[in-house]
């Protein structure tokens, strides 16, 4: 990764994926370009400021004159915060996605991230303590739970969302070599709609067809228990992980990618040094392109 200067004319700096040189290299005249995104990853909009002394013109000057990232191709880092065009002009906030961490059973661990022991031996270690998953037996353990809506107390949540702020459809994206996507309910394993040349794992789910990972949050409530949106409320998505065989059954991933943490658990020992590895599940919302990114930490036994 590198910036471009961006002092002169330079204010945009495009690619093709992995995925679009590939078929570019075909030769075969069938490439077309048919879908693009832009971010704005790098850019600080606090940096605006209304109150230069030089007048108006001199407001975001400091924005235009950011360094730009250098595009790269690798879709598992680059635009992270991707742009939307909104026609309606009467928005005065934008829906957002958050980790419920006040739900029981889907809270984080109190290192502020998910725990995820990987066999059972470690779900023995860790016991039934907050924010850890059971990768082995995920009938057992928690799980992961984001909300959506308009985070505000300006507009209260008594009110409906507009429907075309609700996201109905969510991509959840993991490391496929570290866990699968798993259901809350009846504990069946998502079904892997791409896994990506970075070994990206993709799954879609829908409100119309996966009523088991997503849906509408009903509560209307102003400061009730358990919701973390403080205005109008869509719907939340709700997942376990499931570690995969590699981390199950061997600790070559942990030794190559990995190091050693204390963990505080509930079992007979509460805190306990364990063979750590540190990713994130990122999860976006196709309605608005808002993602944000779950940090999880893969927990095995010395």
């Amino acid at each position: 990764m590198a910036f471009l200067d961006n002092s002169g004319d330079i204010i945009l700096d495009a690619v093709l994926t992995d995925t679009g040189r590939f078929r570019l290299s075909k030769g075969d005249g069938s490439f077309r370009i048919s879908k693009f995104a832009f971010g704005d990853d790098e850019i600080n909009y606090g940096l605006y400021n209304k109150n230069h002394a030089s007048g108006s013109a001199y407001y975001d000057l400091d924005i235009l004159q950011s360094p730009v990232f250098e595009a790269f191709t690798n879709n598992s880092i680059s635009l992270k915060s991707k742009l939307l065009s909104i026609p309606r002009n009467n928005l005065l906030y934008l829906p957002t996605i958050k980790i419920n961490d006040v739900v029981t059973g889907f809270a984080e661990h109190s290192s502020r991230l998910f725990v995820v022991a990987v066999d059972t031996d470690t779900e023995t270690s860790l016991g039934t303590a907050t924010g850890v998953l059971f990768g082995e037996t995920p009938a057992n353990g928690g799980g992961i739970r984001t909300d959506q809506g308009l985070d505000t107390t300006e507009v209260s949540p008594a009110f409906a969302i507009d429907s075309d702020l609700i996201e109905t459809q969510y991509i959840v994206q993991i490391d496929n070599r570290l866990a699968n996507v798993i259901s809350t309910f009846d504990n069946s394993r998502a079904v892997v709609s791409f896994i990506d040349d970075d070994n990206i794992a993709s799954y879609y789910f829908s409100a119309d067809s996966d009523l088991d990972y997503i849906k509408e949050i009903t509560d209307r409530t102003a400061n009730s228990a358990g919701m973390v949106i403080a205005g109008p409320r869509g719907t939340y998505l709700q997942f376990k992980l499931q570690a995969s065989l590699d981390l199950n059954s061997s600790t070559y991933l942990f030794n190559l990618l990995g190091s050693t943490n204390a963990i505080t658990g509930s079992g007979p020992v509460s805190v306990v040094t364990y063979n750590t590895l540190d990713s994130n599940v990122r999860v976006t919302g196709v309605t608005t392109g808002y993602s944000i990114d779950v940090p999880v930490r893969f927990a095995k036994t010395i």
